[in-house]
């Protein structure tokens, strides 16, 4: 159960990065991610108190809060990075991010002991962020002009998403579904600070603002949704899992905006699903 539990998390964070994504090139990235995550927000806590919560300690709000800021500092980096570079692109780097950074943390903190293959995963992850970092053009310029746009925002919301998920598997199942309000609500407020600088910024079309809702909406069944993933399954499993997720942006990107993959990119996006695999079979 734990399994379909994650798949289905991937399919709702991959279908709102994508819809948010799509938001952030008519609007302000930090707005539209504002706007979702007080949407989901919202919803989050109106459903917490339908589900069985026989202790919400202090421990489990903190953890909770902590995954909102990696949440926070996530979708405003990715929201920026798809707004300027390909969905195809962007995309997958924040996902190597994502998946290796908390093996990393585990390795250096937690006295996790990873076996070969998982070793191997990572490994492969270097490849696979040049490859795929690449711009389309090979030629001119020094080191930086070939770097793709949005390369080094997907990384940064990498590591949000990254933290995210270490902070989430740390709750405590008998608080229910508060941490994941405390996380929506922290999320809210490590957003804030970036839009009120220019409060224009808000200032989003009603169509917008409907879809960053929506797009929010998704985004905190996608967090409930990792977080039971979680309880059933081993954390290494479930983050795995759930970080198949830019598999929705990267073909509707394909499919749906006509974005085209170089040799160089392709190889890349191989690489990086190796490495996701690799991290994942221990």
């Amino acid at each position: 159960m734990g399994e379909v539990l994650a798949l289905l998390s991937a399919l709702c964070f991959g279908s709102t990065h994508f819809l948010g994504g799509l938001l952030a090139r008519r609007a302000d990235s930090a707005a539209v991610a504002l706007v979702a995550q007080a949407g989901g927000t919202v919803l989050v806590l109106g459903a917490a108190p339908w589900v069985a919560a026989t202790e919400v300690s202090p421990a489990a709000l903190l953890w909770g809060s902590l995954s909102g800021v990696g949440t926070g500092v996530g979708v405003v980096f990715l929201y920026r990075a798809m707004s300027a570079g390909a969905f195809s692109v962007v995309a997958p780097l924040s996902d190597v991010a994502a998946v290796a950074l908390p093996v990393l943390v585990g390795v250096a903190l937690l006295g996790d002991r990873p076996e070969a293959l998982t070793w191997c995963g990572i490994a492969a992850a270097a490849p696979a962020l040049w490859l795929v970092s690449r711009s389309d053009s090979d030629g001119g310029g020094g080191g930086a002009s070939r770097i793709a746009a949005g390369v080094r925002d997907a990384l940064v919301a990498g590591g949000g998403f990254a933290l995210q998920f270490i902070a989430l598997a740390q709750v405590d199942p008998a608080a229910g579904l508060w941490p994941v309000v405390a996380s929506r609500a922290a999320s809210v407020l490590a957003i804030l600070p970036l839009v009120l600088r220019r409060p224009v910024r808000l200032r989003l079309r009603p169509a917008v603002a409907c879809g960053a809702v929506a797009a929010g909406a998704l985004g905190s069944l996608a967090i409930v949704l990792f977080t039971l993933a979680a309880r059933e399954q081993l954390l290494s499993v479930a983050v795995v899992l759930t970080a198949l997720y830019p598999a929705i942006p990267v073909l509707l990107g394909l499919v749906v905006l006509g974005e085209r993959l170089t040799r160089a990119r392709l190889a890349g996006l191989l690489c990086a699903a190796s490495a996701v695999a690799l991290i994942s079979l221990p």
